[in-house]
C-alpha cells in the first residue's frame, strides 16, 4: 500500500476511534435491521410447512404477519440510524477539513506549494467526498456485515447442507472482487489526478486570459487544456471498463448461490428437506445474501474506491511541508533586524530583485520603504517577515539568523500585513483575535479605538456580530487587518501598503497608532506622507538603495525627489486675469 494511502486510512480510523458511542449506536441499529435476514427464511419455511401445506391458512398468514412485523422493526431501526450516523460522520469531516486547510496553508506559507485551483478542489470537492462516501460506506457496510452474518446463521440453523452449498460461492466472489481492487484503485486515482489537472490548467488559463490573449497564445493554451481534458476522458473510460468487471463479479456472487440451491433441490428433498425449507433457503439467498453481495461490491467498488483514492490525495495535501525546522532553534536576544549582503531573485535565470542589500532596522524604530512599482518593496517585506529566504546573504533578528529560528517563533515576533486584507466569515472577535486568541478586553478595545475601527464595530453590533467580508469595503477590511495586527504580540510589524484603501486622514491615524504601540514599524509607503512620518526612509532604486531621513534623501537622491514630486504634483497655476 502506498505510504500516503496508508497514512490516509490511519488518519481516518483514528478519527473514527474518537467516536465510540456513535459507532456503538450505529452497530446496535444495524443489528436490529438484520432481523429480517436472520428470521426471514425460518418464518417463510414455517408459513409453508406448518401453514399452507398443512391446510392451516390462518397459521400461514400468522407466520407471514410475524415476518411483516420484523420488517417493520427493521424499518424503524433504519430510520433511527441516521442521527447516529451523523454523530460519527460530521466530526470526522470537520477533522479532515481542519487537517487539509492547515496543511495547505503551512505548505503555501513555507513556499512548498502555490495556491491554485487544484488546492481549491481538495478543500471543497474532495473533503465533501470523504464526508458523503464515509456516510454511505458506514450505512451500507454495516448492513452488509450484519446481513451476511444473519443470513449465514439462518441457513445453518435451517439446513447446514444448504449453507455448505451457498456460502463458499459468496466467499469466492468476494475474493475475486478483492483481486480486482488494486486495478480499480489505480484507475480511480488516475481519474482524480486527471480532474485536478484539468481544474488547475483551466483555472490558470482563465485567470491569465488577458495575458494569453495579449501574447497570442490562445491556440497553445486551448491545446494544452484540451490535452488535459482528453486525458481525463480516457481515465474515465478506463474506470468504466473496471466498473463493468466489478459488476460481473457481483453478479457471480449474487446468482450462483441461487442456481446451486435450485440445481440441488432434488437431492435436498431426497435427504429430507421440506418444501418450506427449500423456499426458506431461497429466501435467505435472494432476500439476504444476494442483496448483501451486490451492495458490498457496489459500495466497496465505487464508494470505497473513491474514498481510498481521495484519502491518499488529502493525506498528501495535509502532510507537513518538506521545509525542515532547525534541529536546535535559535532564540533572538532582541528585535533589531539586520540584512547583510542580501541578494534575491525569483528564478535561477532571473535578474536579482535585490542585490547585496545591507540594512539595519533598530528595535523600536519606524522605517518607510519607498520606490517605484515592481522595484522589490514587497519582496523585501517578505524577506524581512521570513516568508521568503534570500539566495545569498543573511537576515538576523537580534543575534539569531532568521532561517535558524523556529517558524512559529518568527511568526510570533514578526507580523506582515499585506495590501489585500484577509477577512473571513465569522464574528468580529474571531477576525481580530486569531493572532492573539485570548486578549484582555481592555487590549481589544484599545486596538479597535487606536486604528479607527470603532465605528464599524458599533455599526455591525459589537464584537460578537457576524462579519461577512463581501459586505465590507476594501478600506474596512484593511482596518480589520490593522486592528488584528495591533492586537498581536509581534514586536515587528510590517505594513505592505496595508493602508492603500484608506483616505489620508484614516491612514495617518492608523500609522500613528502603530508608532505609539511598542515595537518596530516598517511601512511600504503608498503615499509620501508615510515617508514623512517615518524616522528613516529606505529608497529602492534598481540594484541600489539609499537610506536616510526624508529631508536627507531629498537632497541626496534625485530619484527620491522625483518620487516626491510624483506623489505631490505641483498645483495648477492660477489663471491670469486678462487686462
Amino acid at each position: 500500500m502506498n505510504p500516503a494511502t496508508r497514512r490516509g486510512w490511519v488518519l481516518l480510523l483514528g478519527d473514527l476511534r474518537t467516536q465510540p458511542q456513535g459507532l456503538a449506536r450505529v452497530a446496535g441499529w444495524a443489528a436490529l435491521e438484520a432481523l429480517p435476514a436472520l428470521l426471514g427464511g425460518h418464518l417463510v419455511a414455517r408459513a409453508i410447512d406448518d401453514g399452507f401445506l398443512a391446510g392451516r391458512s390462518g397459521a400461514g398468514l400468522g407466520w407471514l404477519a410475524a415476518l411483516l412485523g420484523v420488517h417493520g422493526l427493521a424499518a424503524l431501526a433504519t430510520r433511527s440510524s441516521f442521527p447516529a450516523l451523523a454523530s460519527v460522520v460530521e466530526p470526522v469531516r470537520d477533522a479532515t477539513l481542519e487537517r487539509v486547510v492547515s496543511g495547505t496553508l503551512h505548505r503555501a506559507s513555507a513556499g512548498v506549494d502555490g495556491l491554485d485551483a487544484a488546492a481549491v478542489s481538495r478543500l471543497t470537492q474532495q473533503v465533501e467526498t470523504v464526508r458523503d462516501v464515509l456516510a454511505g460506506l458506514l450505512m451500507n457496510l454495516r448492513r452488509v456485515l450484519f446481513t451476511v452474518l444473519a443470513a449465514t446463521a439462518g441457513l445453518l440453523t435451517l439446513d447446514p447442507a444448504i449453507a455448505v452449498l451457498t456460502v463458499p460461492a459468496v466467499i469466492g466472489s468476494l475474493v475475486l472482487f478483492g483481486c480486482l481492487m488494486r486495478t480499480l484503485i489505480a484507475r480511480q486515482r488516475a481519474v482524480v489526478l486527471a480532474d485536478e489537472t484539468v481544474a488547475s490548467s483551466a483555472g490558470t488559463a482563465v485567470a491569465g486570459a488577458r495575458d494569453v490573449a495579449a501574447c497570442g497564445a490562445v491556440e497553445l493554451t486551448v491545446d494544452r487544456v484540451g490535452r488535459h481534458m482528453d486525458a481525463s476522458a480516457a481515465a474515465a473510460r478506463a474506470m468504466g471498463r473496471g466498473a463493468a468487471a466489478r459488476n460481473l463479479t457481483a453478479s457471480l456472487g449474487a446468482y450462483l448461490p441461487l442456481i446451486l440451491v435450485l440445481a440441488w433441490t432434488p437431492w435436498l428433498l431426497r435427504r429430507g428437506a421440506t418444501a418450506g425449507e427449500i423456499v426458506g433457503a431461497v429466501t435467505y439467498v435472494t432476500a439476504g445474501l444476494e442483496p448483501a453481495v451486490r451492495l458490498a461490491t457496489q459500495t466497496v467498488g465505487a464508494s470505497g474506491l473513491r474514498l481510498a483514492v481521495t484519502l491518499r490525495r488529502l493525506a498528501e495535501a495535509s502532510a507537513p511541508s518538506d521545509v525542515r525546522e532547525p534541529e536546535h532553534p535559535a532564540t533572538p536576544d532582541g528585535y533589531e533586524l539586520r540584512l547583510a549582503r542580501v541578494t534575491f531573485a525569483y528564478g535561477p535565470r532571473s535578474e536579482p530583485v535585490l542585490h547585496e542589500l545591507d540594512l539595519t532596522v533598530p528595535s523600536g524604530s519606524h522605517l518607510a520603504i519607498v520606490g517605484s512599482s515592481g522595484i522589490g518593496k514587497s519582496t523585501l517585506a517578505n524577506l524581512l517577515a521570513g516568508t521568503l529566504r534570500p539566495d545569498r546573504g543573511e537576515i538576523r533578528l537580534g543575534d539569531a539568523p532568521l532561517d535558524a529560528m523556529a517558524t512559529a517563533d518568527v511568526r510570533r515576533a514578526v507580523t506582515l500585513i499585506p495590501q489585500e486584507a484577509y477577512v473571513f466569515a465569522g464574528t468580529i472577535r474571531e477576525n481580530l483575535c486569531y493572532l492573539r486568541p485570548h486578549p484582555e478586553p481592555a487590549a481589544l478595545d484599545q486596538a479597535v479605538d487606536e486604528v479607527g475601527l470603532r465605528p464599524l464595530v458599533d455599526r455591525l453590533g459589537g464584537y460578537d456580530a457576524n462579519l461577512a467580508p463581501t459586505d465590507l469595503s476594501a478600506g474596512e477590511c484593511q482596518l480589520v487587518a490593522l486592528a488584528r495586527a495591533y492586537l498581536s504580540e509581534a514586536e515587528v510589524l510590517i505594513l505592505d501598503e496595508a493602508t492603500c484603501h484608506l483616505d489620508p486622514v484614516a491612514e495617518a491615524r492608523a500609522e500613528n497608532a502603530f508608532v505609539r504601540r511598542s515595537g518596530t514599524l516598517i511601512v511600504i509607503a503608498h503615499r509620501i506622507s508615510s515617508a514623512r512620518r517615518a524616522g528613516r526612509v529606505l529608497l529602492l532604486d534598481g540594484t541600489r538603495a539609499y537610506h536616510g531621513t526624508h529631508d536627507d534623501l531629498l537632497g541626496r537622491s534625485s530619484r527620491y525627489a522625483e518620487l516626491v514630486g510624483h506623489w505631490n504634483p505641483a498645483p495648477a497655476p492660477e489663471p491670469i486675469e486678462a487686462r
